[in-house]
């Protein structure tokens, strides 16, 4: 009589579906539920234990992330599941997709946009202390979230069923016109992107782009500016600055100079010889200065060349000028010392078999101090 009863009740019909198809149902959401629940407790608890003992609480940041997300979208397909057992009216069963899809589209949207933050705290905290990197990210950041909210609806909408295509080729046609008319803005905002991860300078970086000169005060979306040397703000569109060649100073860790400098025929060997010598000591007694070498290098039309070579070990601008002074200065007082003269162009006029020595126009006493100089970066 008992099992008639339960018989009975379990066959008992209810909006097309039996007692028995209800609790097949709640019973199937429930063991899911519960697997979900102990692999949560396994799987999740061994990866939070592990990331207690890290250096970094970014792990822990995002197993946060993941966890809230996952486990709720794990329950609407568990919920989905379970209803599954069941016959549903036409109506309701399309509505019960609708509202699964949806929940389950949104949940992966907002998994989606907190990995996307979650990368860029990651790249921000390798690359270090850097205001303009967080401040292009933070501006970065919700335009992709954006763009992930507008691939989920679109997403959204196909599978519920309307018609997209329409919309998108329209957009389509609609962002080529955009593009067309807005090509040098989009060149500049991509030339930005481009610096910004490129990153060939930085704020307070004294660079060089074509002919012009400057310390880099601000990196804009369009534009970058430059403090010149003469005090003037020099604006420049990014999309010249990425088709350039630039030359970063703030970068260089020593610095390369070659000079030249010639002695006239008069010279001795024994004078010629020493000429190294002398420049090599007085390079090692600057500070900041690092000496490679110093030749006599050619016979020139009228002077004994010679090449000389060192290093400043910074980039220090004001630094490099007054080792050169300095080195300069020495070289001079050396030469002047030692009765080493430095060589000039000079014509020779024979004037009824007298020769008659022309010395260059503006030269001081017959005598000019000329050194040419390649700087190497």
């Amino acid at each position: 009589m008992e099992e008639y009863v339960l018989n009975n009740f379990l066959n008992t019909a209810f909006l097309s579906n039996t007692v028995e198809d209800y609790l097949i149902a709640i019973a199937t959401f429930l063991v899911a539920l519960l697997v979900i629940r102990i692999v949560k407790s396994v799987v999740v608890g061994r990866i939070k234990k592990w990331s207690r003992h890290t250096a970094t609480d970014l792990d822990d940041r995002l197993i946060r992330i993941i966890e809230q997300p996952t486990l709720l979208l794990l329950s609407v397909g568990a919920f989905y599941i379970g209803v599954g057992n069941l016959s549903l009216h036409p109506v309701l069963q399309q509505s019960f997709d609708v509202v699964c899809v949806a929940v389950g589209t949104v949940l992966v949207i907002q998994l989606l946009g907190s990995l996307v933050e979650y990368g860029a705290r990651l790249y921000l905290l390798k690359r270090g202390e850097d205001p303009a990197m967080e401040q292009t990210i933070n501006a970065v950041v919700p335009a992709v979230k954006v763009i992930v909210w507008a691939i989920g609806l679109v997403f959204l909408l196909d599978n519920l069923g309307f018609d997209i295509s329409a919309v998108v080729a329209g957009l389509g046609i609609g962002g080529i016109a955009i593009a067309l008319a807005a090509q040098g803005v989009l060149g500049d905002l991509f030339s930005y992107v481009s610096i910004l991860f490129d990153r060939p300078f930085e704020l307070g970086d004294f660079i060089v782009v074509g002919d012009l000169v400057g310390t880099v005060e601000h990196i804009g979306l369009k534009t970058t500016r430059l403090r010149s040397l003469t005090g003037e703000e020099l604006v420049i569109a990014n999309t010249d600055i990425t088709a350039s060649r630039i030359q970063n100073y703030k970068r260089m860790a020593r610095r390369r100079i070659a000079f030249n400098l010639g002695v006239t025929y008069e010279t001795t060997a024994v004078q010629m010889k020493q000429i190294p010598g002398i420049i090599q000591e007085i390079v090692e007694n600057v500070d900041s200065v690092t000496f490679d070498r110093a030749h006599f290098s050619s016979y020139g039309d009228f002077s004994l060349n010679y090449e000389v070579v060192y290093y400043v070990e910074t980039n220090d601008y004001e630094i490099y000028m007054d080792a050169k002074q300095l080195i300069y200065l020495a070289i001079k007082e050396a030469f002047e010392a030692r009765s080493i003269e430095f060589a000039y162009p000079t014509q020779t006029l024979y004037i009824d078999g007298v020769a008659v020595e022309d010395s260059p126009k503006g030269s001081a006493n017959g005598r000019q101090f000329s050194i040419s100089q390649t700087d190497n970066n």
